[in-house]
């Protein structure tokens, strides 16, 4: 599925792994599916929320309907850089996801004063998103994937990703991605990007492996990480 993609509609699943079931796994997918062509790169994002974290707040309490906006760079951006301002909504398990491509000093125009060039029905769905909850740049999470594509269904996606890292504070994108680490070295986050059923092959290889589904948010596991610590109390605003 290509980066540039602006309008996504399908299901995703998550599955939490060890560093062993990632390598017996990955075994089986490497018969069925292919590394697609950017292989292990890293995808750095920007989440915004309000200033009290409604909107991750709410997402933990597994609403129906749940939103977020972030802005998201593959690798790490220079000012010109394209980069995309992303809106994801949730809907009773059904993936949405709706963004916008620009260059990253435009990005942080438009998300700080709503200027942009950018013309199209993605953008004013934004634009009602920010107007509503006045979102803020709140945290900062990147992490390296690796992703795989189905030749026979292009709609059928896996992706692992690996250490995850995060930081509340230096909130821009062109900084680097250093950050703390979510989880313990060796973890795997997998995520299964489908608009149908898991293929069988793989749903036998997931109960072969005692692979299980959770339910994993990165923004939301490190804001209760944070919690637990007397952390968010940081709000940075773009000058």
């Amino acid at each position: 599925m290509a980066k540039d993609q602006a309008v996504f509609k399908r299901y995703e699943k998550k599955y939490l792994m060890t560093e062993e079931q990632y390598q017996k796994l990955t075994a089986v997918i490497d018969e069925h599916m292919k590394v697609d062509q950017y292989g292990k790169h890293t995808i750095c994002n920007i989440y915004f929320d309000t200033s009290d974290f409604y909107l991750i707040r709410r997402s933990i309490d597994k609403p129906a309907y749940k939103e977020k906006l972030r802005l998201r760079s593959y690798g790490i951006p220079t000012e010109n850089s394209k980069v995309f301002v992303e809106l994801k909504k949730k809907f009773k398990g059904v993936v949405y996801k709706r963004r916008i491509k620009m260059p990253l000093n435009e990005a942080y125009r438009y998300l700080t004063k709503g200027i942009t060039t950018d013309t199209s029905q993605i953008k004013k769905e934004i634009d009602y998103f920010m107007s509503y909850y006045h979102p803020v740049p709140k945290m900062y999470i990147a992490y390296d994937r690796i992703a795989y594509f189905c030749e026979t269904d292009p709609n059928f996606r896996i992706t692992f990703d690996s250490d995850i890292r995060y930081r509340e504070d230096d909130l821009y994108l062109e900084h680097g991605d250093h950050g703390e680490y979510l989880l313990d070295k060796g973890y795997r986050l997998m995520e299964l990007k489908i608009v149908g059923a898991i293929p069988l092959w793989l749903a036998h290889a997931l109960t072969e492996l005692k692979i299980y589904p959770t339910s994993f948010s990165k923004y939301g596991n490190i804001y209760k990480t944070l919690l637990t610590h007397g952390g968010t109390n940081y709000v940075r605003k773009y000058s």
